[in-house]
């Protein structure tokens, strides 16, 4: 069945439509605070908290299964599938994925999309949310900078056109309703880990832990795992391919990003499944929409082409 996100898309920033579309309200706002300073605090504090108790290996498995479900709902789900259309999808697995980068905490479906397309669509220039070169180069602008970039422009209270950057999600009747539930899923990001704790120790105790561990303690980390693609990988790193930003390849955030941060591939050739494709790049979230397209739950998938590379790459100096 043929459905909206499975339409040409229309490029990012091409319409007519404004690119802000209105302001955070207080409550809004206020949540935003919120989710990512309390799991922040919850990781500052898991340091003490691990030395001698507090943290059993029930928690970091359970944290670690939500981190991948969240984690790849964040790269395969939002970014390669829903914001590039790097494969198609069966409805099935495109709920699941809506779902499981909701998880994150990172913001509804729709809205993570419409910020990220006009990230693309002016990266490093006015107009992207979170460039970290928007303040000059000197050492305090990039100071401030790399604040903006890493988490600092959540706080903004400008909210992106989703009619203009996300046209095609809007209209996706499923995919509303997912956007709209996102408290839900948030909830159940916080409180499944707590639940499972629970029931895994038949203890109290457990249910705190899992929340802690697996529930807050993993949403922060997962938060700045994903804000460090925004920032570090627009600052530093090797730039391979051409690419009309300054987005580079950091290879010590390879694993933990599921492969996000061969970010210079990313952005010399957006729609591709594969961002990992020299010798050596892991790439989780490519090995794992392999594994979709062998499944016969995605298809049509954008695999990067020796001809294509070959176009794309820097000479050698």
């Amino acid at each position: 069945m043929t459905t909206a996100l499975d339409k040409p898309r229309e490029a990012a920033g091409g319409g007519p439509k404004p690119i802000i579309d209105g302001r955070h309200g207080n409550v809004e706002q206020t949540l935003i605070y919120i989710f990512t300073i309390l799991p922040f605090a919850a990781l500052i504090a898991a340091v003490p908290l691990a030395w001698g108790w507090g943290l059993s290996w029930v928690d970091i498995a359970i944290g670690a299964v939500f981190f991948c479900i969240s984690g790849m709902g964040v790269t395969v789900g939002y970014h390669r599938y829903f914001t590039h259309g790097s494969f198609k999808a069966k409805k099935a697995l495109r709920v699941a994925l809506a779902i499981a980068g909701s998880m994150s905490l990172q913001g509804s479906v729709i809205k993570w999309v419409a910020d990220h397309r006009r990230h693309h669509a002016f990266s490093d220039r006015e107009g992207d949310p979170h460039s970290p070169w928007l303040f000059g180069t000197g050492p305090i602008a990039l100071a401030k900078g790399f604040w903006h970039a890493h988490m600092g422009w959540l706080y903004e209270r400008d909210v992106t056109n989703k009619d203009r950057f996300a046209p095609d999600l809007t209209a996706d009747k499923a995919l509303g309703k997912v956007d709209k539930l996102f408290p839900l899923w948030t909830a159940v990001s916080l409180v499944l880990p707590a639940v499972l704790g629970g029931l895994i120790s038949w203890s109290w105790w457990g249910v705190l832990t899992g929340f802690f561990w697996a529930g807050l303690v993993r949403v922060s980390f997962l938060h700045h795992v994903t804000w460090s693609v925004n920032s570090i990988c627009h600052m530093i790193g090797e730039r391979p391919f051409a690419a009309r930003d300054r987005s580079a390849n950091f290879w010590p955030l390879a694993i933990l990003s599921f492969g996000e941060s061969w970010h210079n591939l990313h952005h010399a050739d957006p729609t591709s499944a594969r961002h990992g494709v020299k010798r050596g790049q892991i790439d989780i979230s490519a090995r794992t929409i392999w594994l979709f397209e062998k499944l016969g739950w995605a298809w049509n998938v954008r695999w990067p082409s020796a001809q294509r590379l070959a176009r794309i790459s820097t000479p050698k100096q």
